[in-house]
């Protein structure tokens, strides 16, 4: 009799097992299935728009335009008395330069096959004007700016303050004489067509030698802008 329960009791043991086995082989196929029927797809469509994702931004790489390099522009001076002037600058050949005054676009020249450009009768403003010059492609895509340019638009002639003589007109009796004087900081100053040394503060000062009789004494002050103030001295030598 008690062998007879063993026995059942084993009998129910390996049903409940053999059920827990069909169970979970039920299941892991359904998993099975259901990546196959959902999952794969899903996986190889996200490949797909990876793919395709990667291949857009390799084209807008290849299809991005490079700007062309920054013109340079060239002046020779910093400051002149002309209202116009001409700007010119070097680029690649043929393409086209927007020139921009004070970084307003001022006016646009094609470079010739030499790479060289100019704009004529550029008017300026009195005092400063910044210049700068761009590059751009015939796709549309501008270069980095070039380096700007200042150019004064100054129109003063730089004054002449005499310190020795103070009079424009007087008599001597000794050759060496020393002219002295003052000027704009930044003018230069010709004394008898002579370069006279000026300090930081506009002071000049040239020693000259007299001849006997009447001396005229031509001063001329020249600023960077071209302008000039002329004066003249008679100085008379009684030996």
């Amino acid at each position: 009799m008690a062998e007879f329960k063993r026995s059942r009791l084993k009998t129910k043991e390996e049903q409940e097992i053999t059920k827990k086995t069909i169970f979970l082989g039920v299941i892991t196929l359904f998993i099975f299935i259901s990546l196959l029927v959902f999952g794969l797809p899903l996986l190889i469509k996200l490949s797909i728009v990876l793919g395709e994702a990667r291949v857009q931004k390799a084209k807008q790489t290849q299809e991005k335009v490079i700007p062309p390099p920054q013109p340079r522009l060239i002046l020779p001076f910093e400051a002149t008395n002309s209202a116009q002037i001409n700007i010119s600058g070097l680029s690649e050949k043929g393409i086209l330069i927007e020139l921009l005054k004070n970084d307003v676009s001022f006016n646009k020249a094609q470079a010739n096959e030499n790479g060289d450009f100019e704009f004529d009768n550029v008017d300026l403003d009195k005092g400063s004007n910044q210049f700068t010059a761009v590059a751009i492609s015939q796709d549309g895509v501008s270069s980095e700016p070039s380096k700007s340019i200042d150019i004064v638009l100054d129109t003063e002639p730089p004054a002449i303050t005499m310190i020795n003589p103070s009079e424009d007109k007087l008599s001597v009796d000794y050759a060496d004489f020393d002219v002295a004087g003052k000027t704009d900081v930044g003018a230069s100053v010709m004394v008898n067509g002579r370069v006279a040394m000026i300090d930081d503060q506009g002071k000049f000062k040239i020693k000259l030698q007299l001849s006997a009789g009447k001396n005229n004494v031509d001063i001329v002050a020249s600023d960077l802008a071209g302008n000039q103030t002329k004066k003249t001295i008679e100085i008379d030598y009684d030996i």
